[in-house]
């Protein structure tokens, strides 16, 4: 469970919201069907729309990649269900979490130009002192943001609110709306810049300035999922290169990738081929800013993402420099942390936001109405990521998500294994 599917639980049952998952039968079961000598592009894809059909859920796409090639690319469902607006290759999506991976992949290159290391701390690249009011005398190193080990978390409290806001010219008249606005909190505004965010919560004149937003332990120590210490390597990057941190993607992983329809600023998205985020299908939401927006706000397409992974996958074997040099690569999916500091119940070890488990290099991803997953073998012979605007968020549609997820993860299972 991600912190944004706990800390949004605990807001909607705070206010007593009850959001209504739109689920199929529980006795309605997806088979597979039976290939005669392997299962084709074409029986993968009569599966996959029998998930949207029996899950009566919006849209979702799948990249699959093995033996350094693209084997499946394609999208299912709608990416607007109310006006039948198909779910494509190029439909553009918010990704969540997921986006925590690019964060690393910044975090790569920004060490290769030696703007910084892992040893170093980050108040030597700072504009300001960042200090842990809990712990005054710990010192927070650039590996204890990328490994979720520097004792900085989430304020249960004030994340939601104070990170997130519906963005202008929106239709605010459906009962989706009414949520954010009117459950949650959240305000109409454009996104704020990162500095000012993370100043709410970092300097002493900040609204969600205090010692909630730390826990006291020695950075390295303890794991603790934070997504505000993601924003805050973001900006660690930012000032170490004196570009906004968006910009800096772009130059340097989203271009070199032609990641050409990807962006972490929201506002450059072109809303026509979005998706439209769901609570269900049903219940749809405004779009939305993120003002920490290293942290979940990369909005791609099923097709950007092909090329990403196909990267990754490549620099797992040692086979690429397109983003920086093999050992960065090597760097980038290297575990950092002693055996039992992650919790087994997540993972077993960490790379630089990437996570080791069950013999593959993943990261998934779940933000209001968005989900994804992205997953490599160790070996990097094998991967594939899923989008999607189906929620598993809000409390009621964690599970559904989940469910959702092992179905799509079984078709591609069966395909690679016949492929």
């Amino acid at each position: 469970m991600t912190t944004l599917v706990r800390i949004i639980g605990l807001s909607l049952l705070s206010l007593f919201i009850t959001l209504t998952s739109c689920s199929s039968d529980d006795n309605e079961v997806v088979v597979l069907p039976e290939p005669s000598d392997t299962m084709t592009a074409a029986e993968l894809s009569t599966y996959f729309e029998s998930v949207v059909e029996t899950e009566n859920i919006p849209g979702f796409a799948v990249t699959i990649v093995k033996n350094d090639a693209i084997v499946f690319q394609d999208g299912f469902g709608f990416a607007d269900a109310q006006n039948q607006k198909a779910y494509t290759n190029q439909t553009q999506n918010g990704i969540g979490s997921l986006s925590k991976t690019f964060v690393g992949a910044a975090t790569a290159k920004a060490m290769e130009q030696g703007y910084f290391t892992l040893e170093t701390p980050i108040n030597d690249v700072l504009p300001v002192e960042i200090v842990n009011l809990q712990r005054p005398e710990a010192v927070i190193l650039v590996k204890h943001l990328v490994t979720h080990t520097s004792g900085i978390v989430d304020n249960p409290t004030n994340y939601v609110v104070g990170n997130y806001s519906v963005l202008p010219g929106q239709d605010l008249s459906g009962e989706g709306a009414d949520i954010l606005l009117n459950g949650l909190g959240l305000e109409v505004s454009n996104p704020i810049p990162l500095a000012d965010y993370l100043g709410e919560y970092f300097s002493e004149e900040g609204v969600f300035y205090g010692d909630d937003t730390y826990i006291n332990v020695e950075p390295g120590s303890t794991w603790s999922y934070s997504n505000v210490a993601t924003s805050l390597m973001g900006f660690v990057i930012e000032s170490a290169a004196e570009q906004s941190f968006d910009e800096y993607v772009k130059e340097h992983i989203l271009m070199p990738l032609q990641m050409n329809t990807s962006t972490f600023n929201v506002l450059e998205v072109d809303f026509n081929r979005m998706a439209i985020p769901y609570i269900d299908k049903g219940k749809l939401l405004p779009f939305y800013g993120n003002h920490g927006y290293p942290e979940g706000s990369m909005h791609t397409t099923n097709e950007d993402l092909g090329n990403y992974l196909l990267d990754m996958m490549r620099g797992i074997k040692g086979q690429s420099a397109t983003l920086f040099a093999p050992s960065y690569y090597e760097l980038l999916f290297m575990e950092q942390l002693p055996d039992g500091v992650v919790p087994n119940a997540f993972a077993e070890n960490h790379g630089l936001y990437w996570y080791n488990k069950n013999g593959k290099w993943m990261h998934g991803g779940n933000s209001l109405g968005v989900s994804s997953q992205m997953e490599i073998a160790r070996d990097g012979s094998f991967g594939f990521v899923i989008t999607s605007n189906i929620d598993g968020t809000f409390v009621e549609n964690e599970g559904k998500w989940e469910a959702v997820k092992q179905k799509i993860q079984e078709g591609i299972q069966a395909f690679l294994r016949d492929n």
